[in-house]
């Protein structure tokens, strides 16, 4: 299969608002696929790539040759490209990976290179979201939506299930294959995700009776113990149980036997996670990116769901009694809950310094991999004015719209450059509507001063209301300092430059929140 099938496949799927339409799409595309393409064209249309780790980040993608004029590239040459910078590594390794990239790019039409560059960077916005995604293999192989969810929720894997349904004999021994997937303890599972609401009100109307639980910001882990032997893996399926020795500790003291938990682990300033305050996020990720763990900052474990436990599956069982298990064999470990006045358990989980609430229906089963309104955070919401700097152009359905916008925070001393300049903390695509990236293409357009064939630079002019989760330390950016889930809320008209936030009080909020 060309790689410019998926490229065109992307581009009908971004140009309908029909999920049926999607699915149908993306349903003629999988059915299209070799045996052997299957999974690398599941993971290009999911937006993903399949290498975890290439050492090719966007800007070696920023700047690209000359497009090929006709496609030839396919998705086997691709994959196998990737597969090749993956290995890539010792003296000379950066130089290497370069040059793949340049070659890979130069057999690629516009189309592709615009798809590639979406793919390295996770900037694939083509509505063709995972649930859809999975809608499309069951249409495709012929078998019950709800067999090819639970499959893929039980395995984790997209692909895994893609492969074992479209290759089947036909719809019969697709269904039978994939009825097949079950819970391994030992082997994770799609973790089931949680909605947004801005309130707890609104969180409440769509769960009804809840346990309101602490949101932490720490890093999702599934949990995993048989026999005396305890394995932990991340929301991505990656597993780290080698550099959580804490984790492995604690679940082996509760002598619980098999047990699969859903939880977290978070670095905080104390021993007590009932006391404590949780230390700057990238703390806790650089802590669980580590190799090895000691000497390091510790993690506090915290579970807040129980999946199976002594030889019983729990994942349709509502929350309630999932809940119960949890307190009954990890009481020491469950995250803090009420089932009543949840706005002072919100007000005092955000005066812990935590990220907010997560609101869970009691009645819900596990939803693996789902996000569906069973389970609502509300989180504290900060916003800042800043300026745009530049804004990159968009792909797939926001192809010929900018749509990144780099964003700046006044430097009115010049600590890092000119007085009265800008400092970029960050960027952005999240939170615009289609009119609003048409006013947005238009306004920065006409403000540009330099432009390329990824990026323009604009005048900066343009203030904008950002709303972020946090932020923190990054060695990116010229003010040490990179804003966390950046979205936007508004353009403010009534703002000039000269009144957007300031470094200064970006890092006050900053420090504060540490």
């Amino acid at each position: 299969m060309l790689l410019a099938e998926i490229a065109a496949a992307v581009d009908d799927v971004t140009s309908t608002s029909s999920r049926t339409a999607k699915t149908e799409r993306l349903a003629q595309t999988l059915r299209d696929a070799s045996a052997d393409e299957i999974p690398v064209v599941v993971a290009y249309l999911a937006g993903e790539l399949r290498q975890r780790r290439t050492g090719i980040g966007w800007r070696s993608m920023a700047d690209p040759p000359a497009p090929a004029s006709a496609p030839s590239l396919t998705v086997a040459d691709v994959d196998a490209a990737f597969e090749a910078a993956q290995a890539v590594a010792g003296q000379g390794s950066q130089a290497g990976r370069r040059q793949l990239v340049t070659d890979l790019l130069s057999r690629a039409t516009e189309a592709e290179q615009h798809l590639l560059t979406a793919l390295v960077g996770g900037e694939l916005r083509q509505g063709a979201a995972r649930g859809v995604l999975t809608d499309a293999v069951a249409r495709a192989a012929g078998v019950p939506l709800a067999v090819v969810r639970r499959a893929v929720t039980l395995s984790g894997d997209l692909a895994e299930v893609a492969s074992a349904a479209l290759t089947a004999q036909d719809a019969a021994a697709a269904e039978q294959v994939l009825s097949g997937f079950g819970l391994t303890v030992g082997r994770p599972l799609s973790p089931m995700l949680a909605q947004s609401a801005p309130t707890m009100e609104a969180a409440l109307e769509r769960t009804g009776p809840a346990s309101v639980e602490w949101k932490l910001d720490g890093i999702r882990v599934q949990v995993h113990a048989t026999a005396g032997r305890v394995s932990v893996w991340t929301r991505t399926l990656d597993e780290i149980t080698e550099r959580v020795p804490e984790v492995v500790a604690a679940v082996q003291a509760l002598g619980a036997g098999d047990l699969v938990a859903d939880g977290e682990v978070i670095a905080l300033d104390g021993p007590d996670l009932h006391t404590a305050r949780p230390l700057p996020f990238q703390e806790t990720a650089s802590r669980v990116a580590t190799r090895t763990a000691k000497g390091t900052t510790p993690l506090t474990t915290v579970l807040f769901d129980v999946l199976h436990a002594d030889g019983e599956d729990l994942l349709d069982e509502p929350y309630e009694r999932r809940r119960g298990v949890l307190e009954r064999i990890a009481p020491a470990l469950a995250v803090p809950a009420v089932r009543a006045d949840g706005q002072a358990f919100f007000d005092d989980a955000l005066a812990r310094g935590h990220e907010g609430v997560v609101v869970k229906a009691l009645d819900a089963p596990y939803a693996m991999g789902r996000r569906g309104a069973a389970w609502v955070k509300v989180k504290r919401r900060t916003t800042f004015d800043l300026v745009v700097l530049a804004a990159e152009w968009g792909h797939g359905r926001r192809t010929g719209k900018l749509s990144n916008l780099h964003l700046g925070a006044r430097d009115p001393d010049g600590a890092y450059g000119p007085p009265g300049g800008f400092v970029m903390l960050g960027k952005t695509f999240k939170g615009m509507t289609d009119e609003l990236l048409a006013w947005q293409t238009k306004a920065l357009n006409e403000r540009a001063v330099h432009s390329t064939t990824w990026r323009v630079d604009v005048r900066p002019e343009l203030v904008v209301e950002i709303a972020v989760d946090g932020v923190q330390s990054s060695p990116r950016y010229p003010a040490g300092m990179a804003l966390r889930f950046a979205r936007v809320l508004r353009y403010r008209p009534d703002k000039r430059a000269h009144e957007a936030d300031t470094v200064a009080a970006v890092r006050e909020f900053h420090e504060g929140n540490r």
